[in-house]
């Protein structure tokens, strides 16, 4: 798995590409984590290039979304297609997290004011 993370329009926006499993949930939660220990607060994760992701790949946006919380940040998930909104839908996490089509409709939910 590669996580590209950039900051765009006031948040910062992680891209994932490959699988986000058992293997790459460590790393994932990892990069993420300290981006948010860093002060970031308002996160985007695209997934527009993410094959798989697995109930270890969920734990860890469950982990992302607590501590985001925890700092009165938002996180908002863009491009979620495929294989990987299948699991989304199956797992009832497309009810729990806000769901855009593209990135720039995630940044700009998250930055209206």
């Amino acid at each position: 798995m590669e996580i590209d993370i950039r900051k765009e329009a006031g948040a910062t926006v992680a891209t994932m590409k490959g699988r986000l499993d058992a293997v790459t949930a460590p790393e994932y939660e990892s990069r993420i984590n300290s981006v948010v220990e860093g002060g970031e607060t308002l996160l985007v994760i695209d997934f527009e290039r993410l094959d798989y992701i697995s109930s270890a790949g969920l734990r860890g946006l469950l982990v992302t979304a607590k501590l985001l919380k925890a700092k009165q940040g938002k996180v908002r998930f863009a491009n979620v297609r495929g294989a990987v909104k299948e699991v989304f839908d199956i797992s009832g996490f497309g009810s729990i997290f806000q769901m855009d089509d593209s990135v720039a409709a995630s940044l700009a939910a998250l930055t209206d004011h």
